[in-house]
């Protein structure tokens, strides 16, 4: 794996803070990642973006522009990368 850049969605909103989100953000981080991160912060564009993209949860996580998932979903790609 070369492109060592991520693109993750995730939500934190005004009285919640997903800890997938942040559990994402510190594997992408513990693997030398450079994250460019998009913040959901209202439960309007949270549910905009799963629909738009087809998906029933945040934090979804991109690299070289293939969807990976969720925070379970990146743990398996990098344990396999």
């Amino acid at each position: 794996m070369t492109d060592k850049t991520a693109t993750l969605y995730r939500m934190v909103l005004p009285d919640h803070v997903c800890p997938f989100g942040v559990r994402a953000k510190a594997m992408l981080e513990s693997e030398g990642f450079q994250i460019e991160e998009h913040i959901l912060s209202s439960r309007d564009e949270v549910d905009a973006f799963e629909a738009e993209q087809g998906v029933q949860t945040t934090p979804q996580i991109f690299i070289g522009g293939e969807r990976i998932g969720g925070s379970d979903d990146l743990e398996r790609y990098l344990a396999s990368a």
